[in-house]
């Protein structure tokens, strides 16, 4: 007669339903992936290497996981490269790059998640010049890092956000705005100790500018000059601010965005993006963030 061996709390019994769950849903993952592997192939529109799981994002998990935050020195009030890492630190003991020392911007500080190159760069075009609204997901995990990496700023817990607007005609040939998509993703789950309210209306861009490539810094400062305007100051009087932009290439257009809210009233504007340029002196010209790209197949080739 075969032994019989019974568990007074189950634990066993459950162990191995678990396990047999388990391997059911490993089993039918793999059998769904490779089902959507062969009846919509598609390759990674970063590496082109081949999508075998199911996702809305046509990015593999290995260029996804090269995305990585800058970790080189950067001046803490603009983000900007600093020369090395022995830059001596300020008065206050802030170490400040040698165009902040100089100039005090309008902004309290400026924090991005990535370099503006490579798998980054070509998300964020995904993202604004195909369309590809999940992205937005994938950008927007990145800028609630930012987020919570800049919340000790804010004195008070209410903070006000506002997205970097898009001119009218430019909004109405994309259908979105890409910085408002962004942060509406980030902060689904915002840092303790805050309340973020999205304000997406509040500044407007009511002047269409011309590209600004190539143009020298006071000649980009001429050009977004006017360009933004507060429609709701009420709403800002008296506010902290958190601008939000996807890029930060030569600060120009949040600089102007940030002045704009300080005379309107904003009593503190910090600036939080996906990405940022880095060392554009060693690139040989600015890069607009504003202009519109080639598609995403020619921008990787520059």
């Amino acid at each position: 007669m075969g032994e019989v061996v019974f568990s007074s709390s189950g634990d066993l019994t459950r162990a191995k339903s678990a396990e047999r769950q388990s391997r059911v849903a490993t089993f039918l993952t793999t059998a769904a992936e490779g089902l959507f592997a062969t009846l919509f192939p598609s390759d990674c529109r970063l590496c082109g290497a081949p999508l075998i799981r199911i996702s809305r994002v046509p990015v593999c998990e290995q260029c996804l996981d090269q995305v990585r935050p800058i970790t080189q020195a950067v001046c803490e009030l603009c983000g900007g490269c600093l020369p090395g890492p022995y830059t001596l630190a300020g008065e206050d003991g802030s170490v400040r790059c040698g165009l902040c020392r100089r100039l005090e911007p309008p902004f309290e500080r400026v924090a991005a998640y990535g370099s503006y190159d490579s798998g980054l760069r070509e998300l964020i075009h995904l993202l604004k010049y195909e369309g590809m609204r999940p992205v937005a997901n994938v950008l927007g995990r990145m800028l609630g890092e930012v987020t919570a990496d800049v919340a000790p700023c804010f004195e008070g817990s209410n903070v006000l956000v506002v997205p970097v607007p898009l001119h009218s005609t430019k909004f109405r040939q994309r259908g979105f705005n890409q910085a408002e998509l962004i942060v509406r993703a980030a902060l689904k789950h915002p840092p303790q100790h805050h309340q973020f309210e999205i304000a997406g209306g509040v500044l407007q861009r009511w002047r269409f500018t011309e590209s600004q490539t190539g143009l020298s810094r006071h000649q980009r400062q001429a050009n977004i000059r006017g360009a933004f305007k507060v429609v709701d100051p009420e709403r800002v009087l008296g506010r902290e601010v958190l601008l939000v932009d996807d890029v930060f290439t030569t600060g120009t257009t949040v600089s102007e965005c940030a002045r704009i809210l300080r005379r309107a009233g904003a009593v503190r504007v910090v600036v939080a993006t996906v990405a940022r340029v880095l060392k554009l002196e060693a690139a040989g010209a600015f890069v607009d963030e504003d202009a519109e790209r080639e598609p995403l197949a020619m921008a990787a080739r520059v």
